[in-house]
């Protein structure tokens, strides 16, 4: 960027109104919960704006519609009941992490308002990944779950995700700061944790080879003192 752009960009940074902080804080919170489950934040949203204790930003009010209420309540339903059968849930990972990816990024842009465009979608863009972090994590619990059950304690990983996406999408709502803080310090713990079963082996594999004796060299003595 130019001076005058970087001058410009800080200067809509400074008057950014408290109202768009926490329509930011809902976002985040609403995307987190949507790689949970993609349809329960967005009935929440709904239910809640219906209700008038949540603002929709201008395009999305229809989330508060009748029609789109009884569309997002079936297909809660179906999503919740399809990922309590033991091997559909893994098949339906496949699907789910990139439309919970931009289940996330729509949770966030009903809510996002008070911003100028850029500074709008670039939150929506971020709380995209949010969502897809949270999804990456629920992908990583029901493979180990199903590694170590088969498959048999899945519905349990089923049940706790529901409950997390109903308490995530429920205090957006109502505690979106405090909600916020959660869902950064939930990303930072688990890009810490995929980075440690990535890299770890790995590293500890670099670190015995660096130990071991080439076949036909001379192995080193130490030498004592003087």
């Amino acid at each position: 960027m130019r001076n005058g752009e970087v001058l410009a960009f800080a200067m809509d940074l400074s008057v950014i109104p408290w109202e768009a902080v926490l329509g930011i804080a809902v976002g985040f919170g609403l995307a987190a919960a949507a790689g949970f489950r993609m349809f329960v934040p967005l009935l929440a949203a709904g239910v809640a704006a219906k209700a008038g204790v949540l603002e929709l930003s201008p395009g999305f009010v229809w989330l508060a519609s009748t029609p789109a209420l009884a569309a997002l309540g079936t297909a809660t339903i179906l999503e919740v009941g399809a990922y309590s059968v033991p091997w559909l849930d893994q098949l339906l990972d496949v699907i789910a992490t990139p439309t919970a990816v931009a289940a996330g990024m729509l949770a966030a842009a009903s809510v996002v308002v008070d911003l100028p465009p850029v500074l709008k979608w670039t939150a929506v863009v971020l709380a995209g990944g949010a969502a897809g972090m949270t999804q990456g994590a629920t992908v990583f619990t029901r493979f180990k779950s199903t590694t170590l059950t088969g498959g048999l304690g899945n519905p349990v990983v089923s049940a706790l995700e529901l409950v997390s996406a109903v308490v995530t999408s429920a205090l957006a709502i109502f505690l979106p700061l405090l909600t916020l803080v959660a869902v950064l310090l939930l990303l930072v713990f688990f890009t810490r944790r995929v980075h440690g079963v990535v890299f770890g082996r790995g590293g500890g594999l670099r670190a015995g080879a660096a130990d071991e004796v080439t076949p036909g060299a001379r192995p080193r003595v130490p030498r004592g003192p003087g």
